[in-house]
């Protein structure tokens, strides 16, 4: 079992971590099944007035370790487990952990865009960049997988597509992360299948958009204050 960890270390560091933010959440509050939105915001959740306007920028990166409950928890667990172990055999920990984040972060920018009074929590806007990278990556990258190309495209694309379709049917699911997530994580995939040598300029764009809309929101924000 810890040789498997050694081989997945990401996934599975990840994966802990999340789960304990619950587990930390549960024991504080005294709440286990589900969090109330008043628990995550107090805790970090995403909301944009408190991120525009009073400055708690630091809500981006805390509300993708957040959950609304253990049934959200445990898919998105779940997703990051079937996702995360493959990828890792194609993309170093850097690669990785740097398209994990920039997907989390670029939903999270959606999110807040599209839904400015909303809570929004949750790793599905990050996990949905890994499935985005690992798809671009095996479609570009013809002779990396060998035979397990056409199962893993296969099985990732009926994944994503039935998380898109789920997400569409049901209301409180904010699509708008998952879809921008999903996109920054293709591209980044298929950078790194076809021009890896770039990948960091391409990292460093995603960071400057995401900074650029950062800005362009918080005067948005600032004007209707």
């Amino acid at each position: 079992m810890f040789g498997d960890y050694k081989r997945f270390k990401v996934t599975y560091t990840l994966i802990g971590l999340n789960i304990l933010v619950y587990l930390f959440l549960i024991l504080t509050t005294g709440e286990t099944l589900e969090m109330s939105a008043d628990i995550l915001v107090a805790y970090g959740a995403l909301y944009a007035p408190l991120v525009f306007m009073e400055g708690e920028w630091r809500r981006i990166a805390v509300a993708i370790f957040l959950h609304g409950g253990m049934i959200h928890l445990l898919m998105n667990m779940v997703s990051l487990f079937i996702v995360g172990r493959p990828s890792e055999l194609f993309f170093t920990a850097k690669e990785y952990l740097m398209l994990y984040f920039l997907s989390g972060f670029a939903g999270a920018m959606a999110s807040v865009y599209f839904h400015p009074d909303t809570v929004s929590i949750g790793a599905s806007g990050a996990i949905f960049g890994i499935f985005g990278a690992l798809f671009g990556y095996l479609l570009f990258a013809p002779n990396r997988a060998g035979e397990q190309k056409s199962a893993l495209l296969k099985n990732f694309g009926i994944i994503v597509g039935l998380n898109l379709a789920l997400g569409f049917g049901l209301p409180g699911i904010d699509m708008s992360a998952h879809i921008a997530g999903l996109l920054v994580g293709a591209i980044g995939g298929i950078v790194l299948a076809r021009y890896p040598r770039y990948f960091l300029i391409f990292s460093a764009g995603i960071g400057s958009l995401i900074g650029v809309s950062f800005v362009y929101l918080s005067t948005l924000f600032a004007n209707f204050a």
